[in-house]
């Protein structure tokens, strides 16, 4: 029996079972870079977690609209609407074009997308792109919710109801730390157009009502999710971080354009933290945690998000890297009963991946008693607010089953990773090994070592086996005699 998809509605602080406002459509907006550096693996969790939230979607049956933003004007240094604009600070700092920043980070973006198996969602929304639906926006809620001073046109929060009830940490001094502007009526108060001094100049600014400038960074993401979702939409998805402050004030400029209590979205979900408590992978210490770090260091992308999955998107994820060669480690295995799994089948053709992709109902009529508690587990997991822990449990469980039939078995982890997102059905063990950026010699050259190696060691020469491990290990390969899982060597 198909399990009801249950998933936490930070709004409400309540597991809910999913109910879509259109019937058969699943619609979501997930929070996207603001793209004036490169993301951290921690902005990346957020990816990761949306991704299979919609992976999830579509495997439960919903025909999924997903919109990811993507910011390159208006969020301030401060996500507290203070400071500077980033994309202009960076642009200031590199003395490069705004636009040119703009399109490097995005790019840089979109390969780590690609790298954790991320799948494209149904529209890439610029912020600049959506410059005049956001000053009609902002026209149609600034009589009745918006007051204007010298810097811009700021929303006056006391205008709707129960503002910040997302966050629930209202305190004396208003929503959010944020930065006291002379005039505003209220602390939590936020922009909705920022003005440029009249002593300044920026890269990106455009006319307004209110005077030359730029949108403030809120407005941008009820824009783009009114726009192409419509309002009201299923889920709005991002970190936890923006539970304070930027999706109550979306919440705000929802509520102020639909003329009602609504939050615009119906579910608003958050995945919690990624927490790396050593310090040393900070900026100021030189090594930024971000995705390039870890293939530097010789770890496949995909370990990261198996790694992501082994924990639940609301707990605190700890990265050390003694967990991400965990990860990698589990990853192998895999990869290995996968192997395996695929020898067993032979000539036989696997099942056919139904039109559209798997989905729990196409691949339940596949399976026989053997093989469907297996995907009645694994459908429990998932359906019980995205449980990928327990979930992976249940592929390792399919992957395991070496008496079942072999065609079932390839169509259910088929199925299991077309949610997980692994691409266990592509990935080899030349894959997995990944040439750290420091290595001084070349995969080729390291198997014809081995083969003398070999060679020397069935002649019991061990003085030349020997020299020749010795050798490899100066060059930074790791001969591993005796591994369980048979993989030689690593760099």
């Amino acid at each position: 029996m198909t399990a009801h998809l249950r998933l936490f509605n930070s709004l409400t602080r309540e597991v809910e079972t999913f109910q879509p406002i259109h019937p058969g459509e699943a619609r979501v907006y997930t929070c996207g870079p603001t793209v004036y550096n490169y993301p951290h693996i921690g902005n990346m969790r957020a990816y990761v977690f949306a991704d299979v939230l919609g992976r999830t979607l579509s495997w439960k049956g919903y025909k999924l609209t997903h919109v990811i933003n993507i910011t390159d004007v208006g969020h301030l240094t401060d996500d507290a609407d203070a400071g500077e604009d980033k994309m202009e600070k960076m642009a200031a700092e590199r003395a490069q074009s705004i636009w040119d920043i703009a399109k490097h980070y995005t790019e840089a973006y979109w390969a780590d997308v690609k790298a954790l198996g991320i799948r494209q969602p149904a529209h890439w929304s610029v912020a600049t792109d959506y410059i005049g639906d956001m000053l009609e926006f902002a026209k149609s809620i600034a009589p009745e919710h918006c007051y204007e001073l010298d810097s811009g046109l700021y929303f006056d929060v006391s205008t709707v109801a129960d503002y910040g009830r997302l966050a629930r940490a209202k305190t004396d001094e208003g929503e959010g730390r944020i930065e006291a502007v002379e005039g505003k009526r209220n602390a939590a108060d936020f922009a909705i157009w920022r003005k440029t001094p009249p002593d300044e100049k920026r890269q990106m600014e455009w006319d307004s009502p209110w005077g030359r400038g730029a949108p403030g960074w809120h407005l941008e993401c009820s824009v783009m999710s009114g726009k192409l979702l419509g309002f009201p939409f299923d889920i709005h998805t991002g970190g936890i971080d923006h539970r304070e402050i930027h999706h109550p004030n979306e919440i705000a400029q929802n509520q102020a354009f639909c003329h009602s209590n609504a939050s615009g979205a119906k579910v608003w979900m958050h995945n919690n933290f990624l927490v790396e408590r050593s310090g040393k992978m900070s900026k100021s210490a030189g090594e930024f945690l971000r995705l390039k770090l870890l293939t530097d260091k010789g770890y496949h992308p995909l370990a990261y998000r198996l790694m992501c999955l082994q924990a639940h998107y609301r707990s605190e994820l700890e990265f050390s890297w003694e967990g991400l060669d965990a990860a990698l480690t589990r990853l192998k295995r895999m990869v290995m009963a996968v192997e395996q799994m695929l020898a067993k089948l032979g000539d036989e053709e696997p099942v056919e991946t139904p039109e559209g992709g798997w989905t729990e109902l196409a691949i339940h009529g596949e399976l026989d008693a053997i093989l469907l508690p297996r995907l009645v587990e694994f459908d429990q997991a998932i359906s019980d607010d995205l449980g990928t822990p327990l979930a992976l449990t249940a592929l390792e469980a399919v992957l395991a089953a070496k008496k079942a039939d072999p065609r079932q078995r390839h169509a259910l982890v088929a199925a299991m990773d077309a949610v997980l997102g692994l691409g266990l059905l592509d990935l080899t063990r030349s894959d997995l090994r990944v040439r750290p950026a420091k290595a001084e010699i070349a995969e080729a050259d390291v198997d014809a070592a081995l083969e003398r190696r070999k060679t020397a060691r069935a002649d019991k020469d061990f003085a030349t086996s020997d020299a020749i491990r010795d050798d490899l290990a100066a060059k930074g390969v790791e001969v591993m005699d005796g591994d369980p899982l048979g993989w030689e060597w690593k760099l």
